[in-house]
């Protein structure tokens, strides 16, 4: 029935390519992205598991230095037990080659020693170096505290009788090995859960599910047992944990996706958001900008109209004045007057186009009977009207002029459509709040893609014409009369109907 401009045509050839592009780029992105996220996801995963590889090794490395401290320990302590014999053999008066004690008793170069008696008075010490400026005999107290704290004294009787007590500790050498090598074993886990990967990591112990270390998570949620379940859970979700063996135990490596990592994951969807909202608010601007365009023209083109008729028609009143004056035209003088009284009425309707029309309260079925009473004196035989009105009056809030106008569009639309032969069909539905108005022709129909399309100014399916019929009739009825003009249904060959709705 229809056929639209090129301008239409291309105009929807552009949005379904502009359309394939976007979806081309959303495509691709997405793809890039996914790339991306699973090459860094794996670069992680493959992290914590040299980490955890890492961990297994130190712990062996840890469990092997403990035995060696323990050999040194049991050796420093056999020195101690050496010196104590020493000591014993010389305290005996039957001996009198003391060559190997002394010797015994020098060799011992490492091990701190004091000797107290019963009362518990300081009578000899060795390996022991005062500070300067520290009192002999306080320091040596203090030294004596240190080693009752770390080893109880050995006990020496001399002749079942007399006792002395040996005190000693660990060698100096010996105790900076031994904090060196806590420390070590205290921090190396931290190093590496810190330094291994950017990933939040909490490596939590198997049989008592306590948190042995973690990293990249905050200490509040270490502290809660509820928070800490809630992002083991999570954790969980995203991954399964690393088995990971420290010092014969087994714990589990549990760990997340990194910070980079879930921004690079949504990162596509909030870029493709703000480049959405962009597009959104471009549009909103030029498609404004466009109505406010178009309405200047309508309302330019309107003003210009209705004054270019106004000089004509007046010269045609005063004309049809004078052939009123002679009997022989007064039949004639009677049928232009009703020519001019419609010029007048179309020039009244092009005058209000940019105003706001004065709307009153009225009955439809008169203005509808009289839209179809003019068209059935003007096109013969060849198109047969039929109406299906309410015996009841229909009030809406209208301007009649305008609305006439929007009457005149649909009816002309349709004879164009059956090239003036076929019938026309006018039926209204009376609602509580609400009034439909359906226009029925036997035409050729419009094609479901140009549902809207022909509402747009400039659409026309002859080859005269400015088609700005329906575009009048949208405005009218939707900017003016604040209701709705549509196609309600079409088939090509099979006719179209039109539906107004106004409130009531």
């Amino acid at each position: 029935m229809f056929r639209s401009y090129n301008i239409y045509s291309n105009k929807q050839r552009w949005k379904l390519l502009l359309f394939g592009a976007a979806l081309s780029f959303v495509a691709l992105s997405l793809w890039y992205t996914k790339s991306l996220v699973d090459k860094i996801a794996e670069e992680e995963r493959s992290k914590v598991e040299i980490w955890a590889e890492a961990v297994k090794k130190r712990s062996t490395l840890v469990q092997y230095t403990s035995q060696l401290f323990e050999k040194l320990q049991s050796g420093e302590r056999r020195k101690v037990e050496l010196y104590l014999e020493a000591t014993k053999y010389l305290a005996r008066p039957d001996i009198t080659d003391v060559s190997f004690a002394l010797n015994v008793l020098n060799d011992n170069t490492t091990v701190p020693v004091i000797l107290t008696n019963e009362k518990g008075d300081i009578t000899s010490h060795r390996n022991i170096i005062i500070p300067t400026g520290r009192e002999e005999r306080k320091y040596l107290r203090q030294v004596l505290d240190e080693m009752n704290a770390q080893y109880d004294p050995i006990e020496i009787a001399y002749y079942g009788k007399s006792k002395v007590f040996l005190h000693y500790m660990d060698s100096r050498l010996f105790s900076e090995l031994k904090t060196t090598f806590a420390d070590l074993q205290e921090s190396f886990i931290s190093e590496l859960m810190l330094n291994s990967a950017s990933s939040p990591l909490i490596l939590l112990d198997s049989a008592s599910r306590m948190v042995v270390e973690a990293g990249n998570v905050e200490q509040s949620i270490l502290k809660d047992s509820i928070l800490l379940n809630e992002r083991l859970e999570m954790m969980l979700s995203q991954h399964e944990p690393l088995i990971v063996e420290i010092n014969g135990k087994k714990a589990f490596a549990f760990y997340e996706d990194s910070f980079l990592l879930t921004q690079l994951k949504y990162y596509p969807f909030v870029q493709f958001g703000i480049i959405g909202l962009f597009i959104v608010i471009a549009y909103l601007m030029f498609s404004t900008a466009h109505k406010a365009e178009q309405n200047q023209v309508w309302v330019g083109m309107s003003k210009e109209t209705a004054h270019q008729l106004g000089t004509p028609l007046s010269s045609m009143i005063a004309w049809v004045e004078l052939l009123k004056e002679d009997e022989k035209n007064k039949q004639v003088a009677e049928e232009l007057t009703k020519d001019i009284e419609r010029l007048l009425v179309v020039t009244d309707r092009f005058s209000k186009i940019g105003s706001q029309p004065a709307l009153k309260e009225q009955d439809l079925i008169p203005l509808l009977n009289e839209g179809v009473e003019y068209f059935k004196h003007r096109n013969g035989r060849n198109v047969n009207f039929t109406t299906a009105f309410p015996s009841h009056p229909v009030m809406a809030t209208l301007n009649t002029s305008l609305f006439e106008w929007v009457i005149e569009n649909l009816v002309k639309n349709a004879l164009d459509a059956m090239e003036g032969k076929g019938s026309i069909h006018i039926h209204v539905e009376d609602f509580e709040n609400k009034v439909h108005i359906e226009f029925t022709d036997s035409g050729k129909g419009i094609a479901a893609n140009q549902f809207k399309t022909i509402f747009r100014p400039g659409f026309t399916s002859k080859k005269r014409g400015w088609g700005l019929g329906l575009s009048l009739s949208k405005r009218i009825i939707e900017e003016y009369h604040s209701g709705k003009i549509y196609v309600l249904k079409s088939e090509l060959g099979g006719g179209t109907t039109f539906r107004i709705t106004l409130k009531q």
